[in-house]
C-alpha cells in the first residue's frame, strides 16, 4: 500500500477510508491482512490519529475490516462483508430521503436505550464529541466528524453492538451525501441550534430518562431533516 497526504479541505476520515477500501476491493490488501498501525497511517497521511481512528471505524461499519482488542484491524473475508450502499446511489434525492427515513426510528430507540444503559465511560465519550462540536465558531469538517462521533457514542451507549454497526454506517453515508457547498452555507447559519439539540439529547441521556431522550433525538433528527428540505413521515 502507498499513502500520500490527504488535503485538509476534504472530509478526512471518509477520504482515508475510501483509499483503504479501494486497496481492499481491488486486491492490494488481502483477507486476513493487518492494516498498518494508527501511528503509521497518521504519519504517512499527515493527519491526526483521531482522524485515522474515525476512518477505521467507517471501514469496520462497512464490514471491510474487523478490529481485535490490543492487536489491530484486519481485512475481513469477502463473503463476510455486508451489503454496501454506494455514495453515487445517494445522489438520487429519493434514495437519500429513504435512507434518512430509516435512520430516524433507529436513532430514536438508540437514544432511549442509551439513557437506560449508558456507563460513565459512555457519557464521557458523548461529552468529548459534544465538546469538539462546540469548540469552533463555524461548523467545519472537524465539526462534522465530531457530530458523527457523537451519534456513534450514543449508539455504543445502548450496550447493543448492532445499533453501533447500523447507525454508524447510515450516519456516515448521510453525512457524505450532503452537498458540501450547500451544507457549509446552511450549517454556518444553524450551528447554534444544532448544538443546542445535541446538548438537550446529552442531558436527557445523562438523566436516565428514556422517554425524554427519545423525544430529544426525534426533535433533533426531524429538525435536521427540515434543514435539509426533506419531508419525512410523521412520528
Amino acid at each position: 500500500m502507498e499513502f500520500g497526504h490527504i488535503r485538509r479541505s476534504e472530509h478526512l476520515p471518509a477520504r482515508i477510508a475510501g483509499q483503504i477500501a479501494r486497496d481492499i476491493t481491488e486486491g492490494r490488501m488481502r483477507p486476513g491482512e493487518k492494516l498498518p498501525t494508527e501511528h503509521f497511517l497518521a504519519k504517512a497521511l499527515g493527519v491526526s490519529r483521531s482522524v485515522v481512528r474515525e476512518a477505521i471505524a467507517q471501514l469496520r461499519n462497512e464490514g471491510l475490516v474487523e478490529t481485535r482488542q490490543g492487536v489491530g484491524a484486519f481485512v475481513t473475508e469477502a463473503h463476510a462483508r455486508p451489503i454496501r450502499i454506494e455514495q453515487d446511489d445517494l445522489a438520487d434525492r429519493q434514495s437519500f430521503r429513504d435512507l434518512f427515513q430509516l435512520r430516524v426510528p433507529l436513532e430514536i430507540e438508540a437514544a432511549g436505550l442509551a439513557a437506560l444503559h449508558h456507563t460513565a465511560d459512555d457519557l464521557q465519550r458523548i461529552d468529548e464529541a459534544l465538546a469538539s462540536m462546540s469548540g469552533g465558531e463555524k461548523w467545519t469538517a472537524e465539526g462534522i466528524v465530531a457530530d458523527l462521533a457523537f451519534h456513534r457514542a450514543v449508539a455504543a451507549a445502548t450496550g447493543n453492538e448492532y445499533f453501533s454497526v447500523f447507525i454508524g454506517f447510515i450516519a456516515e453515508r448521510i453525512s457524505l451525501a450532503i452537498d458540501a457547498a450547500r451544507a457549509a452555507a446552511v450549517l454556518e447559519e444553524i450551528v447554534e441550534v444544532t448544538i443546542e439539540e445535541h446538548v438537550a439529547l446529552r442531558d436527557a441521556i445523562a438523566s436516565r430518562d428514556p422517554k425524554r431522550a427519545r423525544e430529544a433525538m426525534k426533535m433533533h433528527l426531524l429538525g435536521a431533516a427540515k434543514r435539509l428540505d426533506l419531508t419525512l413521515e410523521s412520528y
